[in-house]
């Protein structure tokens, strides 16, 4: 075992020892600390705030009962740690937590540790080799495999729109299908994160005479800070799978809601014309420029004034897709990712570059686009098309 490994366990009463050249604390008032704790706290996303919260008590609670210490914890307490949680299995003999939960356990003890003044214990060479031996050892065991989300393609996008359409039995149903037809046309059309589209508020969205639809993605996976940036949603040849056309649909909806309730809603769908061509160069509804665009539905028609749920955009797709005919099978691996899954892989499969792609769904290096065409489109790029067989 090496010397490092070998030291006394800390006490918990232990603080690590300032350097000498380190700054002396200076002395703030006491709202100055606070307003410097709330901006840490902002420097993450709210889920990932909750979910190194639940980490963290997971990790003290299983120190209490082991006789370790949290804070600070050494490596090797970690490394046990990770062993035991690997070890643990369902009901049903799986694996009960991935590779990946490990490792963003790992990231929430880190950050706690940080937070207190101590090293990160997940920075040290013990935990990241258990890490990568956990790894190991459940590719070796074909256990936990990865359950990517199956790509919703262009017909497929068209088809689940088209059921939706057909299906519509009275004015409740038609607003569950404007709605419905928004998430569908503008996620695949924007390869849109679930988070992101239910995050869109009434203002982020603008009709360009010449683009089509302007989309102000406020912040993102990859721009936790804000800087924000502009997707566009091009007008279609068709009407019935146009964006703008889908977005104006639903606008209309959500302003007459918000100015009249579920009367002025009835009232729109039931002096509707036929949606038979193209309705986007038609006048833009007055909506709250803070409100949320996507909201959820009750059976009677009535909109909810919150935004939708990550989970209800992952239903709300399944639902379709079983309204349209497809086996259960593949229903199952439906979910929200479809959509940005499938607008990556059916670029590819129309010839995009990646840099093409990354301008639109945000990635920040083509790496990350190989594993949509490795699994989704694995003949395009392929030399295996000219053997001449």
């Amino acid at each position: 075992m090496p010397d490092d490994l070998q030291t006394s366990r800390p006490h918990p009463t232990d603080t690590p020892t300032p350097a000498a050249s380190d700054p002396a604390l200076p002395v703030l008032a006491p709202d100055t600390v606070a307003q410097v704790a709330s901006t840490v706290s902002r420097s993450r996303a709210d889920s990932t705030r909750r979910n190194y919260a639940a980490d963290w008590q997971r990790f003290t609670a299983w120190c209490q009962r082991e006789g370790h210490v949290a804070l600070p914890a050494h490596p090797m307490t970690v490394a046990a740690y990770l062993l035991d949680a690997a070890g643990t299995v369902t009901a049903s003999g799986e694996r009960a937590y991935s590779p990946a939960t490990l490792a963003r356990w790992v990231a929430g003890i880190g950050y706690h540790h940080r937070t207190a003044g101590h090293p990160a214990p997940g920075s040290h060479e013990l935990v990241t080799a258990t890490l990568s031996g956990i790894r190991r050892d459940y590719a070796t065991a074909g256990q936990r495999p990865r359950t990517p989300r199956a790509p919703l393609l262009t017909a497929d996008i068209c088809a689940l729109v088209d059921a939706a359409r057909a299906d519509r039995a009275g004015w409740a149903d038609e607003v569950l299908e404007r709605r419905d037809t928004a998430i569908l046309l503008l996620g695949f059309a924007g390869a849109f994160r679930r988070s992101e589209l239910v995050g869109l508020t009434c203002g982020d969205v603008s009709l360009h005479r010449l683009d089509g639809l302007h989309i102000r993605l406020r912040k993102s996976k990859t721009d936790q800070e804000g800087r924000g940036t502009v997707r566009a949603l091009p007008f279609t040849h068709s009407h019935s799978s146009c964006p703008p056309c889908a977005w104006l649909r639903w606008a209309q909806v959500v302003a007459a809601y918000d100015h009249g309730g579920r009367p002025a809603v009835i009232r729109l769908l039931r002096n509707a014309e036929p949606f038979d061509g193209h309705v986007c160069r038609g006048t833009r509804p007055r909506m709250a420029a803070d409100s949320p665009l996507l909201r959820s539905i009750r059976k009677n028609g009535l909109l909810s004034d919150t935004a939708l749920s990550g989970a209800a955009v992952h239903k709300a797709i399944r639902r379709r897709a079983e309204q349209a005919g497809y086996d259960p099978d593949t229903v199952q691996l439906l979910g929200g990712h479809s959509l940005r899954a499938g607008f990556v892989t059916q670029a590819f499969r129309n010839g995009a570059s990646a840099h093409a792609i990354m301008r639109q769904t945000g990635h920040s290096t083509p790496a990350m686009l190989e594993t949509y065409a490795r699994e989704h489109a694995p003949l395009i790029g392929n030399a295996v098309t000219h053997l001449g067989l």
